[in-house]
C-alpha cells in the first residue's frame, strides 16, 4: 500500500476528505461540517477526527500514508504551511494547518489554494491529461485559475499566481470588484454578475423565463441557466456576453502564456454550450492567431472531485 495520500478540500460549509490512490481514484471519502462560527479550533478537531476514521475504516496506519493535502478558498502560504485568510471561511487568519496536521499524525502535510489544486488535479487524472501548459479556470462566485506552465504548477513569488479574475477589461472605471477595484474581469463575468444581468432584464420590463421559474425568490445563476437550457432567448443571451467576457480575458492570457488547453469548470460552467461557444469564438477572434490557433477549450472533468484529488498530489508538486 505504498502510494496512498489523503486528500482534504476545505470549503465554507463543508470540508471534505478523501483516500486517494496512485491512480487518482478515491477509495474512500466523507465529509465533515465547516462550522467557522465556532472557530477554527474547531474544524481542524473535526478534521483530525475525520482522518482518523479514514484510517480505521480503511484498516491503515499513519506509515501507510505518504502525504496530506489541503486545498483553501483563499490566500495560503504553500512554503510555510499556513493559511493567511480565507475570505468565505472567517476565524482563518494566521493559521499553520500543515503544523496541527504533522504534529497530530507525523505525516508530511502540505497547503495551497484550491484553484490550484483542482488544477492539479485535471492536469494528472482529468481534461488536462498529456498537457506542458494548461490554464485551469473556475468560473463561480469569481473567477480564479491554476497555471501550469512546462509541466509545473506556477505559484509565485507570494504564492498568488493566477488571479485571472483581476485582469482589467477597461481602463477608467466599469463596474467595482471585491477587490476593490474597477474594471476587473470577475466583476463583468461571475456567479454575480448573471444575477445583476438577470434582474436588470426584467426591470426593464422584458418578461423572461427565469422570472417564473424564481418563482418570487431570487434569481441564482442555477435559475438562469436552468431558463437558457429550456431555451429562454434572454438567458441564452446573458450567457453569451459572459462567455465573450471571459473569451477577451483568456486572449490576453493566450497570448501571454500560449497554453495548449484551458480547462473551464465551476458553477457557471454548468451552462455548457450556451458559454462554452462564445468563449471559443471570441477567444479565437481576439487572440493573435500563432497562439491562438493552438489553444483547445475543454469543460473540466473531475467535477467536484478536481479540490480533493488535486490537494492529495501536493506532497509531490
Amino acid at each position: 500500500m505504498g502510494k496512498n495520500r489523503i486528500g482534504i478540500d476545505v470549503g465554507g460549509t463543508n470540508v471534505k476528505i478523501a483516500l486517494v490512490d496512485d491512480k487518482g481514484s478515491i477509495i474512500y471519502s466523507n465529509s465533515v461540517p465547516t462550522r467557522a462560527e465556532l472557530g477554527y479550533e474547531y474544524t481542524v478537531n473535526n478534521i483530525k477526527q475525520a482522518i482518523h476514521d479514514l484510517l480505521t475504516e480503511t484498516k491503515l496506519s499513519t506509515k501507510d500514508i505518504e502525504g496530506i493535502g489541503f486545498g483553501f478558498p483563499g490566500q495560503v502560504d504553500y512554503k510555510a504551511g499556513i493559511v493567511r485568510n480565507a475570505p468565505n471561511i472567517p476565524g482563518w487568519v494566521e493559521v499553520p494547518i500543515a503544523k496541527l496536521i504533522e504534529d497530530e499524525f507525523h505525516i508530511p502535510t502540505r497547503v495551497d489554494n484550491d484553484v490550484r489544486c483542482a488544477a492539479l488535479g485535471e492536469l494528472n487524472y482529468g481534461a488536462g491529461k498529456g498537457c506542458e501548459n494548461l490554464i485551469c479556470i473556475t468560473v463561480g462566485t469569481g473567477i480564479g485559475s491554476g497555471l501550469i506552465v512546462n509541466g509545473k504548477l506556477v505559484r509565485g513569488a507570494s504564492n498568488a499566481a493566477g488571479e485571472i479574475g483581476h485582469i482589467k477589461l477597461e481602463m477608467n472605471g466599469g463596474p467595482l470588484c471585491g477587490c476593490g477595484d474597477t474594471g476587473c474581469l470577475e466583476a463583468f463575468a461571475s456567479g454575480p454578475s448573471i444575477v445583476a444581468m438577470a434582474n436588470e432584464y426584467i426591470k426593464g420590463g422584458k418578461s423572461a423565463k427565469f422570472r417564473e421559474m424564481a418563482n418570487g425568490g431570487a434569481i441564482t445563476p442555477y435559475i438562469v441557466c436552468e431558463a437558457a437550457k429550456a431555451g429562454d432567448p434572454v438567458a441564452q443571451r446573458i450567457f453569451t456576453i459572459m462567455g465573450e467576457y471571459i473569451g477577451i480575458g483568456m486572449a490576453s492570457v493566450v497570448n501571454l502564456l500560449n497554453p495548449e488547453r484551458i480547462i473551464v469548470g465551476g458553477g457557471v460552467a454548468e451552462a455548457g454550450d450556451f458559454l462554452m461557444n462564445p468563449l471559443k469564438e471570441t477567444l479565437l477572434k481576439r487572440a493573435m492567431k500563432v497562439a491562438g490557433s493552438v489553444v483547445e477549450v475543454v469543460p473540466a472533468q473531475l467535477g467536484n472531485n478536481a479540490g480533493v484529488i488535486g490537494a492529495s498530489l501536493l506532497i509531490e508538486s
